[in-house]
């Protein structure tokens, strides 16, 4: 017994020293630099000084202060949340289906579909964005579509491009794999024979799926979900490129203190909060699924 307990540390040590190594540590630097004043240059500026043979320590709360000085901050928060919310339910309604398709259909068809599902990953993710940004530019075929349906009905033409519509969309498209394939994993597992009993029972197309299928699923559905959720949570490329100043995300403006104003302090506060929702949320959906197992 006792040699078997360390077997299992030993086999701990590998993901617990990737924890500790990249996300632990780097985590106690960030929520070390929060409390830090910005440098004359920008960055950080040193933590602590020596004067006349006294140590002394140069660490604030301003940046904390800062954050709660005005609700710009809080409402880029909450906006952010709402986007990856929409886009995780949408994911849901999307991926749920597709999902269900592929783990019922023929196993020699099942690779290809699958293959189907992963094959955006082939493609440099910058690229698929730029796609999209001629899918909803001015002159593409589709806004063109779109405002002639409009101009039919009176109704005065739309900009897709630098929109929230054109931010979801694209969330959706490039995080939808990540919904499908947990829920295929868990959909894949169940037993026919369930649904055969509840057929010959007297049980109808939809009351077999809510009573079966979509309980049996939900352990899927909240992993796909955490796996969505988190990192459109933090996502600034696409509300960069497709979103202008009404998609900016909570991401956005972190980079913009690091990258741009150097004031990286307050960054270091954003990405703590940003950090801290995401931990929450992961401990939340992990609380959830036990539920739903039992």
């Amino acid at each position: 017994m006792q040699q078997k307990s360390w077997q299992q540390r030993l086999l701990t040590l590998p993901p617990m020293g990737y924890l500790l190594i990249f996300f632990a540590i780097p985590t106690l630097i960030m929520l070390f630099a929060s409390f830090r004043y910005t440098g004359e240059y920008g960055g950080l500026a040193p933590w602590y000084s020596i004067e006349n043979g006294t140590l002394a320590f140069d660490l604030t709360l301003e940046n904390w202060q800062r954050l709660f000085e005005t609700d710009i901050y809080l409402r880029l928060f909450f906006k952010s949340i709402g986007y990856a919310l929409v886009t995780t339910l949408l994911c849901i309604l999307l991926g749920y289906p597709l999902a269900l398709m592929i783990a019922r259909s023929q196993k020699k068809h099942r690779d290809l579909l699958l293959l189907l599902v992963i094959l955006p990953f082939w493609s440099n993710f910058l690229v698929r964005i730029y796609a999209w940004m001629i899918i909803f530019s001015p002159n593409g075929a589709l806004t063109q579509m779109i405002n002639s349906l409009r101009d039919l009905l009176g109704l005065a033409p739309i900009s897709i491009m630098y929109s929230a519509t054109a931010v979801i969309t694209c969330l959706v498209y490039v995080h939808l794999p990540f919904m499908v394939l947990p829920l295929y994993a868990n959909l894949e597992k169940h037993n026919p024979a369930l649904l055969d009993a509840a057929q010959d029972l007297g049980a109808n197309r939809w009351r077999r799926f809510w009573r079966i299928t979509w309980p049996l699923s939900l352990s899927g559905v909240y992993a796909g979900s955490i796996l969505v959720f988190i990192p459109v949570l933090g996502m600034f490329a696409i509300p960069d490129l497709l979103g202008g100043t009404d998609g900016i995300m909570i991401a956005n403006v972190i980079k913009q203190q690091f990258v741009e104003s150097r004031d990286w302090p307050f960054g270091s506060v954003l990405s703590m909060v940003l950090t801290a929702t995401a931990v929450l949320v992961v401990l939340l959906g992990a609380k959830i699924g036990q539920q739903g197992a039992r």
